[in-house]
């Protein structure tokens, strides 16, 4: 398959929704309404969407019923980012090759545009849920494990303890554990949500979580070697953070050439996971293959 076309028509597709689910908005919220948009409109792969939409297809279901979930997938991510550049957390100035939302406006405003993401997120998949008669139960699921991924739980318990790592030495075992809950879990979340929005079986819906799982140790193992060897006018941000902030890092606990071996076997789990579906798989064969590859 044509994996950039693919993810062209997809990006296109979910920023259309994007901007029908987060209308921009005058009177009092305006100025929050375009810190929100900025960070949201700013750039971006879209990938935790694509997951969402490309698992729905997986197991045969549609991608339309999709939309709504893979939508606020995203606008949790874009809240994370905005959270994670502040003076706080990792002191950002370049996101996407664009100021961070910080400093386009100002550190309040980036703290609310964040919880206002957050939020929104779940309006918009509970408004999806009302409008699916039937599908109570799934909805509420999705809801939950995707409150779960995001929380204390899974995204930001992981940040927590990226932080407490910071300046000191980790085992591969502890790097894995920050980086499940860190990176992982909200990937997984969007392979995992999409097959059960799409209608998929116990036993498909199981074989994709796995899939996830891969897939997000890999994304961040080489998200650590790009930090090391990638080129920050392609990143839209500075390379060698990593080492500068002493981050616990696979490149730092592995070495880099170790990293990318594992990176490759991952990448292969991956794709085994897939095994027992056709080709309604292959575009999530394709995006796990294109992890090795990936600029920035």
């Amino acid at each position: 398959m044509d994996l950039k076309a693919y993810l062209e028509e997809r990006r296109g597709l979910v920023n259309r929704a994007l901007e029908a689910y987060l209308p921009k908005v005058r009177g009092p919220a305006f100025r929050l309404s375009r810190a929100m948009h900025y960070s949201l409109f700013v750039g971006g792969k879209r990938l935790r969407p694509i997951l969402c939409l490309a698992a729905a297809e997986a197991v045969g279901g549609d991608a339309g019923e999709a939309l709504p979930v893979a939508c606020a997938l995203e606008m949790i991510h874009t809240y994370s980012l905005i959270h994670d550049d502040l003076p706080a957390m990792d002191d950002d100035d370049l996101r996407r090759g664009q100021p961070t939302c910080h400093k386009e406006f100002d550190e309040a405003t980036a703290i609310l545009a964040g919880d206002g993401l957050l939020t929104e997120a779940f309006h918009t998949m509970a408004a999806a849920a009302l409008r699916f008669e039937g599908r109570e139960g799934v909805s509420l699921e999705v809801m939950r494990l995707v409150a779960a991924a995001a929380g204390y739980q899974g995204m930001v318990g992981g940040q927590m303890l990226d932080l407490l790592a910071e300046g000191r030495q980790v085992s591969l075992k502890e790097l894995e554990t920050i980086h499940r809950h860190k990176t992982g879990a909200l990937l997984t979340a969007a392979v995992r949500a999409g097959a059960l929005v799409g209608g998929g079986s116990r036993a498909e819906v199981t074989f994709l979580t796995g899939y996830g799982e891969k897939f997000g140790l890999t994304f961040q193992i080489t998200d650590d070697l790009l930090d090391v060897e990638g080129e920050a006018a392609e990143m839209g941000k500075a390379t060698g953070m990593d080492e500068k902030r002493q981050k616990a890092t696979y490149p730092a606990v592995l070495g880099l050439e170790a990293a990318r071996e594992w990176a490759r076997r991952l990448v292969e789990e991956a794709i085994t996971a897939l095994e027992s579906f056709q080709e309604r798989a292959e575009p999530l064969r394709e995006l796990a293959r294109y992890l090795l590859v990936r600029r920035a």
